[in-house]
């Protein structure tokens, strides 16, 4: 019974039901036995997959949740990965993001500023901070890469930010519409402590991001900060981050005739 370490992450036991609960659901008309087997030191969520269609379900896992390289000798310049942010390296300006890479040993990959500085702000000079609070960066916020360097002999990995993920964004800004990030809740929790603040008439949609991780798409009018203290009596392990695409275009002194 081979077990695979997904690109998700949960955080309790409870989250852990939940992803072994959607799993099973998900294959169920497969002749699969799925069984959630714990997760890493880091996290990361391990499932152990056995049966006659053991093929077919990992490669859908593989394709629809993504799963860690586990190790270095995995990765490979320019490829496209996903990961979660975990830190922050302010003396040296640099995103740190885990991808799952733990076997031997764990080694992050990091976005260096000027990465961030060219595709995010057209080349805008900025602190670190400043993008941070700009496009919402905060622990365990998926994020997809690209690799850029691999060092192997010192084991270390740096990247940009991938294409998908910059068209997210494009996306996300050219819509003028609020975003509210919530990390660390299901979809089903969400959904109702929106219906107990009676906030539902203010949100578009929640799009998903992971397992636990969502993004509330505000109506045009509502600002996403303000659901922070009505919906967050009801998700009280959850954390909230803003996206404000008009914060973005006001820094980067760009009209929105330009996304138009």
């Amino acid at each position: 019974m081979p077990t695979l370490t997904l690109l998700a992450k949960a955080c309790n036991n409870s989250q852990l039901k939940l992803v072994d609960k959607s799993l099973r659901l998900t294959l169920k008309d497969l002749n699969v036995e799925t069984k959630v087997a714990g997760i890493t030191s880091r996290r990361w969520i391990q499932v152990a997959i056995s049966g006659e269609d053991e093929k077919v379900a990992l490669h859908y896992l593989a394709e629809e949740i993504g799963l860690c390289p586990t190790g270095l000798e995995k990765i490979k310049k320019f490829s496209a990965l996903r990961g979660r942010i975990i830190g922050l390296d302010r003396n040296s300006g640099k995103l740190c993001v885990d991808i799952g890479v733990y076997l031997p040993k764990t080694i992050d990959v990091s976005i260096p500023l000027q990465h961030l500085q060219a595709q995010l702000l057209d080349g805008k000079k900025a602190a670190l901070k400043e993008i941070v609070k700009l496009y919402g960066f905060c622990e365990n916020l998926p994020l997809g890469i690209k690799i850029s360097e691999i060092d192997t002999e010192n084991n270390l990995i740096e990247a940009m930010l991938s294409e998908e993920q910059l068209i997210l964004y494009k996306n996300w800004i050219k819509s003028l519409l609020d975003r509210l990030i919530i990390l660390g809740a299901s979809l089903e929790e969400i959904e109702s402590a929106l219906e107990r603040a009676k906030c539902n008439r203010d949100v578009i949609s929640i799009e998903p991001l992971g397992f636990f991780e969502y993004v509330v798409v505000c109506k045009l009018g509502t600002a996403a900060e303000g659901l922070i203290p009505k919906i967050g009596r009801n998700l009280r392990n959850a954390v909230f981050v803003v996206f404000d695409p008009k914060r973005v275009l006001e820094f980067l002194d760009y009209s929105t005739i330009f996304i138009s």
